[in-house]
């Protein structure tokens, strides 16, 4: 990696079922908090499952202009507030001099689950009654898009999709385009809000989600615990600054850990079910990609999706990667508190690792009551844990079988 330039973390922005801002999420991360509710976007009664993470009272009127929110997804929405909070953060001045060399990234899976509600428009009222902003609206690309032109930034403009290793995705792409002098500094991240009718239904009947605890919320979502019965659908969004260490160091940021690596694998297995060996080589390839090896590697923010086959499956592969070591490792799934955000998941645990490193804190994994024999090391169970971590991983596992793993290190 010496061909390279470095790669640093310089702000951090979140909008989650826990905050709508990093301070408040972070803060009922470490309080072990859940964000899981009933639903309320729409009625659940007749559903199966009746509970996700969602973030409630979000008015992004509060946040950008009335014709702004009204021409923007939901999904870009939050991702226009957390990209401003993290640039805010990161002190960063945009500028006629620098905005060419500024770029964004941001996944989503856009508002895909909403196109049909243009189908009906056009049954009932004609075809000449479509809304003409759909597409920019529901677009996959419209997040990043819309982030470019807030923030007035002409730099490489992308989104990617690659189910829930997205986020992580969209990151470690970013890392590359900084490597390859594409840009000076990026906006990366992802953004989701897939709290849909079809969505619940469709990934319910798929077995995915949990049926078994819509009488207790904040209990469903329960990573490597034995009574796990499914993952809980959340949405929101995670935006981090990148730079190379040359451009945050020329104006003086606060430089908050480096990025230092990322790898990427394919199971090449099952539409839905994991592989151990996928999910190893991914991690395998993040660590050797940041040059470093796997007992380096401190603590893992797990891809712990609350799944009967995600948990073993990862822990299997945590204990390919790192053999004996893997006892000794602390690993937390975020996702006990936040839900699945889908392709935001992985921006978002990138984010909690990135704070990690900076707080020298570990958040729990919470709900974990009853131990599973297939799921047997150290995921900081239920509380908080302060911790000397120098070099955190960040596991995003897709459905399907794309992965994408990131590796921060903490700067001495």
């Amino acid at each position: 990696m010496a061909d390279f330039p470095r790669v640093m973390v310089t702000g951090v922005g979140m909008v989650t079922p826990l905050g709508q801002d990093t301070k408040s999420t972070w803060e009922a991360m470490l309080a072990g908090r859940s964000g899981v509710r009933r639903i309320s976007h729409f009625d659940p009664e007749a559903y199966d499952v009746q509970i996700a993470a969602e973030v409630r009272d979000f008015v992004p009127e509060d946040h950008m202009d009335r014709r702004t929110a009204r021409r923007s997804g939901r999904h870009t929405q939050m991702a226009v507030v957390a990209a401003q909070e993290a640039v805010a953060a990161a002190r960063l001045e945009i500028t006629a001099a620098n905005r060419d060399d500024i770029g964004v990234i941001v996944a989503s899976s856009g508002m895909l689950f909403t196109i049909g509600e243009q189908d009906k428009v056009i049954d009932e009222r004609g075809p000449q009654r479509v809304d003409p902003m759909t597409v920019p609206r529901v677009g996959q690309y419209s997040a990043a898009a819309r982030v470019g032109r807030v923030l007035d930034v002409r730099g490489p403009n992308s989104s990617v999709n690659s189910a829930c290793a997205s986020g992580g995705d969209a990151i470690g792409q970013a890392l590359n385009l900084l490597r390859l002098g594409q840009a000076s500094c990026m906006i990366a991240g992802a953004s989701e809000a897939i709290i849909t009718r079809v969505a619940v239904a469709s990934l319910g009947q798929l077995g995915a989600l949990t049926k078994t605890w819509n009488a207790t919320p904040e209990k469903g979502s329960r990573p490597f615990d034995a009574k796990r019965s499914g993952f809980v659908l959340g949405e929101g969004a995670a935006i981090l600054v990148l730079e190379t260490e040359e451009s945050a160091r020329r104006r003086g940021a606060e430089i908050i850990c480096e990025l230092a690596g990322a790898g990427w694998s394919f199971d090449a297995a099952d539409d839905a079910a994991p592989d151990v060996d996928g999910q190893a080589l991914c991690m395998s390839r993040a660590i050797r990609n940041a040059g470093l090896t796997p007992e380096a590697v401190d603590y893992i923010n797990a891809h712990g999706t609350s799944t009967e086959l995600n948990d073993k499956t990862e822990t299997a592969a945590i204990k390919q990667v790192f053999g004996e070591r893997a006892y000794g490792l602390a690993i937390s799934s975020t996702k006990s508190m936040l839900g699945h955000l889908a392709a935001a998941a992985g921006a978002v645990e990138a984010a909690a690792s990135v704070l990690v490193l900076r707080e020298q804190v570990i958040p729990p994994t919470i709900n974990y009551e009853f131990p599973d024999p297939d799921c047997d090391l150290d995921y900081v169970p239920n509380k908080a844990r302060r911790a000397s971590v120098e070099v955190a991983m960040s596991n995003s596992f897709g459905l399907g079988g794309q992965n994408s793993c990131l590796v921060f290190r903490r700067l001495g």
